[in-house]
């Protein structure tokens, strides 16, 4: 399954670094229907995002209703990211082959 949105740059728990996105709320659906398949575990998902010329792999993890998606500091650093920038994600659950 292949996502692709605009969201805001947020911090959660703990000092900077700990950057992320939120996915939006019309797309949590999906992403639950997907966990069902590629969930690892604590709500766990796999995927590979793309933000910019940076791919990279992660996992989104929950957050109150929504999910979160993880910007590790080599993206934030190569795509000039900071708190509070609209960044556009595109995020391919990995586990999940579709015909």
């Amino acid at each position: 399954m292949r996502l692709a949105f605009d969201a805001e740059i947020i911090e959660w728990r703990g000092p900077p670094p700990y950057l992320f996105a939120a996915v939006p709320d019309d797309l949590v659906g999906e992403v639950r229907y997907a966990a069902r398949e590629a969930s690892y575990g604590w709500g766990m998902v796999p995927v590979t995002a793309q933000i910019g010329a940076s791919a990279f792999t992660t996992s989104l993890f929950r957050r109150g209703d929504t999910y979160v998606v993880p910007i590790k500091v080599a993206v934030q650093r190569a795509e000039g990211i900071g708190l509070g920038d609209r960044v556009a994600i595109t995020l391919q659950v990995s586990g999940i082959i579709r015909r």
